[in-house]
Protein backbone atom coordinates (compact mmCIF):
# COMPACT_ATOMS: atom_id res chain seq x y z
CA UNK A 1 0.00 0.00 0.00
CA UNK A 2 1.02 3.48 -0.78
CA UNK A 3 -0.65 6.66 0.78
CA UNK A 4 -0.39 9.74 -0.32
CA UNK A 5 -0.72 13.49 1.21
CA UNK A 6 -1.25 16.42 -0.67
CA UNK A 7 -1.18 19.98 0.36
CA UNK A 8 -0.83 23.51 -0.71
CA UNK A 9 -4.07 24.14 -2.32
CA UNK A 10 -6.19 27.34 -1.47
CA UNK A 11 -7.26 30.67 -3.53
CA UNK A 12 -5.60 32.56 -5.03
CA UNK A 13 -6.18 35.35 -7.40
CA UNK A 14 -5.53 35.17 -11.44
CA UNK A 15 -2.26 36.05 -11.90
CA UNK A 16 -0.90 34.53 -9.00
CA UNK A 17 1.40 31.51 -7.38
CA UNK A 18 0.81 28.26 -5.77
CA UNK A 19 2.53 25.49 -4.95
CA UNK A 20 1.54 21.84 -3.97
CA UNK A 21 3.36 18.79 -2.28
CA UNK A 22 2.54 15.50 -2.34
CA UNK A 23 4.17 13.00 0.02
CA UNK A 24 4.07 9.27 -0.81
CA UNK A 25 4.67 6.51 1.95
CA UNK A 26 4.35 2.91 2.54
CA UNK A 27 5.53 0.23 -0.26
CA UNK A 28 7.57 2.81 -2.12
CA UNK A 29 9.58 1.42 -4.74
CA UNK A 30 12.81 4.07 -6.54
CA UNK A 31 11.71 3.42 -10.25
CA UNK A 32 8.55 5.18 -9.69
CA UNK A 33 6.54 7.84 -11.89
CA UNK A 34 4.49 10.32 -9.73
CA UNK A 35 2.31 13.33 -11.11
CA UNK A 36 -0.46 15.47 -10.85
CA UNK A 37 -4.13 15.45 -12.13
CA UNK A 38 -6.96 18.16 -12.01
CA UNK A 39 -10.73 17.70 -11.95
CA UNK A 40 -12.69 20.26 -12.80
CA UNK A 41 -16.41 20.30 -12.00
CA UNK A 42 -18.41 18.93 -14.69
CA UNK A 43 -15.05 17.67 -16.33
CA UNK A 44 -12.79 14.55 -16.79
CA UNK A 45 -9.98 13.88 -15.02
CA UNK A 46 -7.44 14.97 -16.80
CA UNK A 47 -3.14 15.04 -16.15
CA UNK A 48 -1.50 18.39 -15.54
CA UNK A 49 2.46 17.17 -15.26
CA UNK A 50 4.01 13.83 -14.51
CA UNK A 51 7.83 13.05 -13.36
CA UNK A 52 9.53 9.78 -13.24
CA UNK A 53 12.12 8.66 -10.80
CA UNK A 54 15.18 9.86 -13.38
CA UNK A 55 13.34 13.51 -13.33
CA UNK A 56 11.87 13.26 -17.31
CA UNK A 57 9.11 15.18 -17.04
CA UNK A 58 5.48 15.64 -19.27
CA UNK A 59 3.13 18.36 -19.01
CA UNK A 60 -0.19 19.46 -19.91
CA UNK A 61 0.04 21.59 -23.12
CA UNK A 62 -2.43 23.87 -21.04
CA UNK A 63 0.04 24.74 -18.57
CA UNK A 64 3.25 24.03 -20.60
CA UNK A 65 5.41 27.37 -19.26
CA UNK A 66 3.58 28.14 -16.36
CA UNK A 67 3.82 25.27 -14.43
CA UNK A 68 6.98 23.19 -13.31
CA UNK A 69 6.55 19.54 -11.75
CA UNK A 70 9.77 18.51 -9.27
CA UNK A 71 10.71 15.79 -6.69
CA UNK A 72 12.24 17.04 -3.22
CA UNK A 73 15.51 15.75 -2.20
CA UNK A 74 13.79 12.68 -0.74
CA UNK A 75 12.45 11.18 -3.87
CA UNK A 76 8.27 10.41 -2.22
CA UNK A 77 7.64 13.85 -2.22
CA UNK A 78 6.61 15.85 -5.39
CA UNK A 79 5.97 19.32 -6.21
CA UNK A 80 4.15 21.74 -8.58
CA UNK A 81 4.81 24.75 -8.65
CA UNK A 82 2.03 26.65 -9.98
CA UNK A 83 2.78 30.10 -11.87
CA UNK A 84 0.06 32.93 -13.70
CA UNK A 85 -2.28 30.82 -12.64
CA UNK A 86 -5.99 31.39 -14.86
CA UNK A 87 -9.18 31.24 -13.57
CA UNK A 88 -9.98 27.86 -15.97
CA UNK A 89 -7.28 26.55 -13.28
CA UNK A 90 -9.72 25.93 -10.84
CA UNK A 91 -10.14 22.06 -10.02
CA UNK A 92 -9.03 19.87 -7.57
CA UNK A 93 -6.02 18.39 -7.85
CA UNK A 94 -4.88 15.02 -7.09
CA UNK A 95 -1.53 13.48 -6.50
CA UNK A 96 -0.71 10.13 -8.35
CA UNK A 97 2.05 7.39 -7.86
CA UNK A 98 2.30 4.48 -10.39
CA UNK A 99 4.84 1.30 -10.98
CA UNK A 100 3.81 -0.20 -13.73
CA UNK A 101 6.17 -3.70 -13.11
CA UNK A 102 3.33 -4.53 -10.12
CA UNK A 103 0.49 -2.85 -11.28
CA UNK A 104 0.88 -0.15 -8.23
CA UNK A 105 -1.51 2.60 -9.20
CA UNK A 106 -2.52 5.45 -5.79
CA UNK A 107 -4.34 8.43 -5.74
CA UNK A 108 -4.47 10.95 -2.98
CA UNK A 109 -7.74 12.48 -1.67
CA UNK A 110 -7.33 15.78 -3.27
CA UNK A 111 -6.67 19.54 -2.43
CA UNK A 112 -8.85 22.40 -4.01
CA UNK A 113 -7.19 25.02 -5.88
CA UNK A 114 -9.39 27.98 -6.57
CA UNK A 115 -8.49 30.87 -9.32
CA UNK A 116 -10.59 33.96 -8.92
CA UNK A 117 -10.59 36.58 -11.77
Amino acid sequence: QVQLVESGGGLVQAGGSLRLSCAASGSIFSSNSMGWYRQAPGKERELVADITSGGFTNYADSVKGRFTISRGNVKNIVYLQMNSLKPEDTAVYYCHYEYPPLGMDYWGKGTLVTVSS
